[in-house]
């Protein structure tokens, strides 16, 4: 969803630079280090679940990683999923087996498609995980490549390096407890491709990333759908700070994020210079709860009741300015709260925003008496059980403080709409150790072909197949190239096998048909029945949408579960000859002329029974007999 509100800056003069994080599934048999398929899995399917509390551990260095220490503080435990086809490397109960072959092929395919250099050697390293995404603690990581380059309609951009990792586990749901996880998703081969801060523009960073997706599809050994590929943007601008923003799910989301995150950080910087104009100050947590004692607000109420307590923070010349737009519907105060949330507070309430929710003025003015706060300053609050809201505020209070700095560097997460949340601080070098469980490989670019690719595949089918330039791009980029090939092939008439594989299924699509359940063998198996006269083209759709309800039904059970089987010629002419005798007026006064529109009725009579050619021949001849 794109933010029209977000003004268009000058980017050159802002400075802006950005570089893309590119995480692609790879569409392997097993996966990265263990036998256990790379196939999706329903929670519900589940047969047994694991809980786990994880702690931070040092580097080798004896480092501890700044975003681990802060996850570390907010206190919950993680439940993984498990399922019958889950391995104890998945569960950690078992050291990873080895690097999976095909994976790493594949990997090299994209290394030569992005004109990387590949590695004499790739070691195998543990990049710490702080979200409890994996049941270890850490992501298994392998460097393959370094220094490639892609051209896009902006300018070149490089590409720093190429990694192949193991994918993390499903988030499933957050509960009071903790986040539970599915571990079918655990392990799945997954590239991570980093490119180098040269782009200097929202559409830029959009080529960019539609480049190496397309480069990406070109293999035919990556998943598709949602969740499967995943792009993260670094944005800064000068005087700014690199933020990295996690999870842009498509091509405009891009963009989006890009001129979103210049707006943020342009804001920050306009409060950083009014903040130092002012002389501003954070000053020292209090505890407020006895302002509130008779307080009708729901939110304090609530807490109090609850054995909970107030606690605030006075920021001196800050009034006005926490309440000050960054992005639409987000404000500096939003950027508190974000902070205090990560610490189980429900959010943060702030002077720039009331009296409101039930705090009344009275209570306003006696909140900035009890912290010693003027009419130029502001005030923000947290009410919760005493420990969470003494975390809270504290948070709330160091991002206080930051913003008199300027721009923090941290990691975000990205909003449907553009806008971002807070997330962690940026990870450092600390989170990263060998992994000493798998020997190295020394990977042979030798021993891979380079795949062609999609646009060079879409004017081959043109020019070889006959194809119209609409229908070949689509075929040629969509996720069933590798089917169209293997049918043509087996002597399937071009047009027909795109057709239907594209056209056909997004129609039945469109109608509610679940066209995921289709396999290649039920295409396969549909385009045999068409070639042999067994089924009419015309018969396609319907066949395709019983087999997508009924995927375990054969392609010629399908047929008769669809009361299509094949009519013979002289079953045909009965039919055309009933259309003809109903509408003998019409062909007396038309003559041919009524073929069109007989047609039509003729082709429903036999609800795609029968082939449209051979229909049409047997039309015209009734015809000429009665004109």
């Amino acid at each position: 969803m794109s933010t029209d509100a977000t003004p268009e800056y000058d980017y050159e003069e802002l400075g802006l630079v950005a570089g893309l994080e590119i995480h692609q599934q790879l569409d392997t048999e097993t996966k990265l280090f263990c036998d256990s398929p790379t196939v999706e899995r329903d929670p519900e399917e589940s047969d047994r679940s694991i809980t786990r509390k994880l702690h931070p551990t040092k580097s080798e260095l004896g480092e501890l990683d700044d975003a681990a220490m802060e996850e570390s503080r907010v206190d919950r435990e993680f439940t993984y999923l498990a399922y019958d086809t889950t391995c104890l490397v998945e569960e950690d109960d078992e050291p990873p087996r080895r690097v999976d072959g095909e994976a790493l092929a594949v990997a090299l395919q994209i290394a030569d498609l992005l004109d990387l250099s590949v590695v004499d050697q790739a070691h195998v390293m543990r990049k710490l995980v702080i979200d409890g995404s994996n049941t270890s603690g850490f992501q298994r990581s392998i460097l393959l490549g370094q220094d490639g380059e892609i051209e896009t309609e902006s300018g070149s951009v490089s590409v720093v390096d190429l990694m192949l990792e193991e994918e993390s586990a499903k988030r499933v749901e957050e509960t009071d407890d903790g986040v539970v996880y599915s571990l079918d998703r655990l392990g799945v081969p997954l590239v991570e491709i980093g490119t180098g801060p040269d782009i200097r523009s929202p559409e830029g960073a959009r080529q960019a990333a539609e480049r190496i997706g397309m480069l990406l599809r070109s293999t035919g050994a990556v998943k598709r759908g949602l969740g499967t590929i995943r792009q993260d943007v670094n944005v800064s601008i000068a005087d700014g700070a690199r933020v990295e923003v996690k999870g842009v799910q498509d091509l405009q989301g891009i963009e989006d994020i890009v001129r979103g995150e210049v707006g943020r950080q342009a804001e920050l910087l306009e409060i950083r210079e009014e903040l130092r104009e002012r002389d501003a100050s954070v000053g020292d947590v209090a505890d407020v709860t006895d302002v509130f004692a008779d307080t009708e607000s729901g939110v304090i109420r609530g807490a109090l009741d609850s054995g909970g307590k107030v606690t605030a923070v006075p920021l001196f010349g800050f009034d006005g300015l926490v309440g000050r737009e960054l992005q639409p519907d987000r404000r500096l105060g939003t950027e508190l709260s974000d902070h205090a949330k990560r610490h189980g507070a429900g959010g943060v309430f702030h002077t720039d925003e009331l009296p409101a929710y039930g705090v009344t003025e009275a209570e306003v003015d006696a909140l900035r008496d009890a912290v010693g706060a003027g009419e130029d300053d502001a005030v923000a609050l947290v009410a919760a059980d005493p420990e969470t809201a003494d975390l809270a505020i504290e948070a709330a209070a160091e991002r206080a403080e930051t913003a008199i700095e300027g721009v923090p560097e941290e990691t975000r997460g990205a909003n449907d709409d553009g806008t971002t949340r807070y997330l962690r601080p940026l990870p450092g070098a600390a989170r990263m150790y060998p992994e000493t469980d798998v020997p190295p490989v020394e990977p042979d670019p030798s021993d891979v072909e380079t795949p062609e690719l999609l646009d060079e595949k879409a004017e081959r089918y043109a020019e070889e197949f006959g194809l119209d330039a609409g229908l070949a791009e689509q075929v040629a980029f969509g996720q069933r190239f590798p089917l169209f090939e293997t049918a043509v092939e087996r002597g399937v008439d071009p047009t027909f096998a795109a057709s239907t594989l594209e056209s056909t299924t997004t129609e039945i699509r469109r109608e509610g048909a679940p066209v995921e359940t289709l396999t290649d063998d039920h295409f396969l198996a549909l385009f045999d029945l068409v070639e042999d006269g067994d089924l009419a083209k015309e018969g396609v759709p319907e066949v395709l949408t019983t087999l997508a309800e009924n995927p375990s039904l054969s392609a010629a059970e399908a047929v008769e579960e669809a009361g299509l089987s094949g009519v013979s010629e002289e079953e045909v002419r009965e039919a055309v000859v009933e259309v003809v005798e109903r509408n003998a007026d019409q062909i007396e006064a038309e003559g041919m002329g009524a073929f069109s529109g007989l047609m039509g009725e003729a082709m429903g009579a036999l609800r795609g029974k029968a082939d449209g050619e051979v229909v049409s021949d047997v039309l015209r001849e009734e015809i000429g007999k009665r004109s």
